[in-house]
């Protein structure tokens, strides 16, 4: 151990200062390596940092242009969207309308129907009353020709005279009818 603290007693230079040869191999070194890093990795580094900017930038702008575009689309979409709430209106309305129109049509044509199937009624009804008063009328005509010929003693089988008793007689029997109401 003396030998050591007389080794560090003869020397008295400070052991954190290197000495000088070391000092020149070492800046050299780092100069040559310094130089190598400037030449070559630096413009490397820079490259691949101004495609990253260039890629974020233009990320960026194609963002903001597809960010445009749909708010434009959005927009148009709900433009087209209220055009076709818009159209369905119309067209409900539209058949509202067609319906009302048909139903109202449909209402005309049984009414019309309906009167004449009234009207065809009638017709029938007055029809048949005819025949029947027509029926009633000869069967009366001969009820009072053989009536009166049995009456009268005499045959009236002379078709002008018969005629002229029936209308007689019809006549006389719708006068009654007239005066009792």
């Amino acid at each position: 151990m003396n030998a050591l603290v007389t080794l560090a007693a003869t020397e008295e230079q400070n052991p954190l200062i290197p000495e000088i040869p070391e000092l020149v191999i070492g800046l050299i070194a780092f100069a040559i390596v310094f130089i190598f890093l400037a030449k070559k990795l630096l413009p490397t580094i820079n490259k691949v940092l101004e495609e990253r900017r260039e890629a974020i930038e233009g990320g960026i702008e194609k963002a903001e242009a597809a960010q445009t575009e749909a708010q434009s689309v959005l927009e148009q979409y709900k433009a087209q969207l209220a055009e076709a709430r818009h159209e369905a209106a119309r067209l409900r309305q539209e058949a509202q309308e067609q319906g009302a129109a048909l139903i109202a049509e449909m209402r005309a044509e049984g009414q019309r129907q309906r009167e004449e199937i009234v009207a065809a009624g009638h017709t029938q009804i007055e029809a048949d009353r005819k025949a029947a008063a027509g029926a009633l009328r000869q069967d009366v005509g001969k009820l009072a020709t053989e009536l009166a010929g049995k009456l009268v003693g005499e045959s009236l089988e002379d078709h002008a005279r018969q005629s002229r008793v029936i209308d007689r007689f019809l006549d006389e029997l719708e006068e009654k009818a007239e005066a009792t109401r």
